[in-house]
C-alpha cells in the first residue's frame, strides 16, 4: 500500500507556516504530523500539495494509493481502518473525508464525480483535527504527551546524571548525546522529552509537558513551562510558555514567549516580549488568510505566530494575536501591527517591502551557518510566495 498525505481546506487556515511546506509537515506535539502517521503506518508518505511546493515535496503514486488527510491526528484504531478500506472506499469522520483508497489514473482526476461514486465508510473513533492556526497552542500539551508514549515505548532513557534535581523521573527520557548540566526538571505535571545532542545549561528549569529536538540548547537560566515544544536544532533562553518553535530558530535572550507559533529559521533578539492576554480579558481576534479577516478565537491566551525566516530586533513588542508572514523584519519601539505581511521591513511607523534578492541571500547565509544548503527549489518557494503575496504588502 502506498500511502499519501493531503493538506484539504486546512491548508490555508494555516498560513504563514504552509506558505514554505505542507500542511503535513508542520510540528505539533513532539513530531511533525507526517512523522507521526509515518511511525505508526510504519511506512514512508509523500505528498499531494499545492504546484509550487510539489518540486520539494514531489508525489509518489503506485496502482494501489490511500490518500490521508494530514490534518488528522493519526491513532493506531485509524490505522487498523485504513487497513480495511476497498479501492474507490472513502474513510469519513461526519463531513470530515480522513483517508481516500484510490488507483493511481484517479489521483490525476480528482474532482466531483470521482469522489461522489466513493463507498463512505464511518470510523468508529473519535478524531481530533488541526482546523485553526490556534489549534498549534491549544492541541499541543496533548499532542506532546502522545508522541512521548509513542517514540518511548520500548526503550530505555539515557540515565540522568546524578547533579540534575528532578521531579518525577519516570516521566522523562533522554536520548543518546544529550547534555543536562545543573538544571531543575519537574515532569509531575507532565512528560519531558530530550533529543539527540541537545544541551541544557546550567540553572535552567523546565517543567512538562515539554519536548526540546535534537542538537538544540536551552540556554542558562531559562524558564521552560509547560505545552512547550522547542524543535531541532534551536537556541531558547528566558522564558518560554505554551509555544511551539517548529526548529532551526533562536530565541537565545530574556524576555517573554507565551501561546505563540515560531516558525523555521526565524530569530528572536533579546528582550522582546509576546503579549498573550488582552487588559480586558476578552476573547482575542487573529488574522486568517483563508478568512482575509481578523476572527475570533474563543480564546483568553493567544500570542505571536511568526511566519518562517522573520525576525525582530531588541526589545520589540508584539501585540496581542499577532500573524507575522514569511521573511518580515521587525524591528523600533512601540507595540506592532497585529498583522505583518510576508516580505516587509519595518516598524510601528510604517513597514515596506523586502527586496526578494536580499531575502534569498539572507537565507543562503543562515542555512550556511547550520551547514546546510539553501538549494534552487527552496528559492523557487520563495520567489513564488513573493510574487503572490503582493497584494498584502499594497495593504
Amino acid at each position: 500500500m502506498n500511502y499519501i498525505l493531503f493538506g484539504d481546506q486546512a491548508r490555508n487556515h494555516f498560513l504563514p507556516f504552509t506558505f514554505i511546506r505542507p500542511l503535513a509537515d508542520v510540528r505539533v506535539g513532539i513530531l511533525t504530523m507526517r512523522e507521526k502517521w509515518e511511525m505508526l503506518l510504519q511506512a514512508k508518505t509523500s505528498s499531494l500539495t499545492v504546484d509550487y511546493l510539489s518540486q520539494k515535496y514531489p508525489l509518489v503514486k503506485e496502482e494501489d494509493n490511500v490518500l490521508i488527510n494530514s490534518s488528522v491526528f493519526p491513532t493506531s484504531e485509524l490505522v487498523n481502518e485504513l487497513s480495511l478500506l476497498l479501492p474507490n472506499q472513502t474513510l469519513v469522520s461526519g463531513d470530515v473525508l480522513i483517508a481516500h483508497r484510490l488507483r493511481d489514473s484517479d489521483i490525476d482526476n480528482l474532482d466531483g464525480e470521482i469522489l461522489d461514486a466513493v463507498t463512505p465508510i464511518e470510523t468508529t473513533t473519535s478524531i481530533r483535527k488541526l482546523s485553526y492556526l490556534w489549534d498549534f497552542i491549544t492541541m499541543n500539551g496533548s499532542a506532546i504527551i502522545e508522541d512521548y508514549t509513542l517514540l518511548t515505548s520500548g526503550r530505555e532513557s539515557q540515565p540522568l546524571p546524578s547533579h540534575v534535581r528532578v521531579v518525577a523521573p519516570e516521566n522523562i527520557f533522554v536520548e543518546a548525546g544529550a547534555i543536562l548540566e545543573h538544571v531543575m526538571i519537574n515532569a509531575s505535571e507532565g512528560p519531558v522529552y530530550i533529543g539527540r545532542d541537545a544541551v541544557i545549561m546550567d540553572g535552567a528549569m523546565i517543567r512538562g509537558p515539554v519536548a526540546i529536538g535534537k542538537g538544540s540548547m536551552v540556554k542558562m537560566g531559562a524558564r521552560i513551562y509547560g505545552n512547550t515544544t522547542i524543535g531541532p536544532v534551536s537556541k531558547v533562553g528566558g522564558e518560554v510558555s505554551n509555544s511551539v518553535i517548529f526548529g532551526y530558530s533562536n530565541k537565545g535572550h530574556d524576555g517573554f514567549l507565551g501561546h505563540s507559533v515560531v516558525g523555521e529559521w526565524c530569530n528572536i533578539a533579546a528582550d522582546t516580549n509576546t503579549s498573550n492576554l488582552k487588559i480586558d480579558y476578552n476573547d482575542i481576534r487573529l488574522w486568517d488568510y483563508a478568512e482575509e479577516a481578523f476572527v475570533t478565537t474563543g480564546l483568553q491566551y493567544c500570542g505571536t505566530f511568526m511566519g518562517d525566516h522573520s525576525k525582530c530586533g531588541i526589545n520589540t513588542m508584539f501585540n496581542t494575536g499577532t500573524v507575522i508572514g514569511i521573511n518580515a523584519q521587525v524591528f523600533g519601539s512601540g507595540y506592532m501591527r497585529n498583522f505583518i505581511p510576508s516580505f516587509t521591513w519595518g516598524s510601528v511607523a510604517g513597514f515596506t517591502p523586502v527586496k526578494i534578492e536580499k531575502a534569498i541571500q539572507t537565507a543562503r547565509l543562515v542555512y550556511g551557518r547550520r551547514n546546510m544548503e539553501f538549494k534552487k527549489v527552496d528559492e523557487d518557494i520563495l520567489r513564488y510566495v513573493f510574487e503572490n503575496t503582493v497584494s498584502y504588502r499594497k495593504v
